[in-house]
Order: structure tokens, then C-alpha cells, then sequence
């Protein structure tokens, strides 16, 4: 009897550790997301400025860029592909509108793919598109920062 009621003490509190664990993580995620919206000096905030240019060019992209963005976002894990499309799309809009181009051409996709990664998956970022085959010379430079 006294074997069985440890065995099930520490059945629980593996269990209690395991849900603190996993509501931890839950949370930053989610204080992450918070951080988002919150406005910035200019009274907008990251989502509010990705809606903007996201909004503003999407009638400069052609099927081409709309499927090399899809193939760009491919290695992202599923759940999460379409938050990235959307950032990225962002971000390639604003390179778009801010050159002065008519339409979203693949060199504005592919630096504005390399701006809106985060420079600690700069390795992913770099491995994925020698694996694809895709000249990033141009946009070394941004790299290095």
C-alpha cells in the first residue's frame, strides 16, 4: 500500500511539473504576440505596419512572386506558415514600394525574405537557399548585421 500511494505521488507531480512547463511556454508565446501590438512611438504597431504594406502591395504581386513567396515560407513548420507569409509578404511589399517598383519581382522577394528573418536563423536562412539554388550574392551585405 505504501509503495502504491509514492508511485502516485510522484505520478502527480510529474504531471504538475509537465503543465507549469507547458503553460510557460504557452505564455511567452503569447506575451511575444502581446509585444506586437503594442503601438510604437509612432502610434502604430508591428501588426498595424505589416497590414499597411501588405494592404498598399497587393496589387504589385504577380503569380510568379506569390508562388516563390509560398516556396520561400516552405520550410517554415506548418502552424506557423501563414504568420510568417504574412510578415515576409510585409516586408517584401515595403523593399517593393520603397524602390519605386511597379510589381514585386523575385529580387525584391528574396531581400526582403533575408530582412525579415531574424539574424539567429541566419544559418537556416542561408543553408535553404543554397539548397534551393537561389543567388543571394546581391544581399550578402545584409547578412552581417
Amino acid at each position: 500500500m505504501d509503495w502504491t500511494s509514492n508511485w502516485f505521488m510522484y505520478f502527480i507531480l510529474f504531471w504538475a511539473v509537465v503543465m507549469v512547463v507547458f503553460m510557460s511556454i504557452g505564455g511567452f508565446f503569447m506575451f511575444r504576440k502581446f509585444l506586437k501590438v503594442l503601438p510604437m512611438r509612432d502610434g502604430k504597431s508591428k501588426l498595424d505596419w505589416q497590414n499597411y504594406w501588405v494592404e498598399r502591395s497587393r496589387p504589385m504581386w504577380t503569380d510568379e512572386s506569390k508562388q516563390f513567396l509560398d516556396e520561400l515560407v516552405s520550410p517554415v513548420p506548418g502552424p506557423f506558415r501563414d504568420i510568417a507569409k504574412h510578415s515576409i509578404a510585409a516586408k517584401i511589399g515595403q523593399v517593393a514600394i520603397e524602390s519605386g517598383a511597379s510589381s514585386v519581382t523575385r529580387a525584391h522577394c528574396i531581400e526582403g525574405y533575408i530582412r525579415a528573418t531574424p539574424a539567429r536563423d541566419y544559418r537556416s536562412l542561408i543553408s535553404f537557399l543554397d539548397k534551393k539554388g537561389i543567388d543571394y550574392t546581391p544581399y550578402k551585405h545584409l547578412l552581417n548585421k
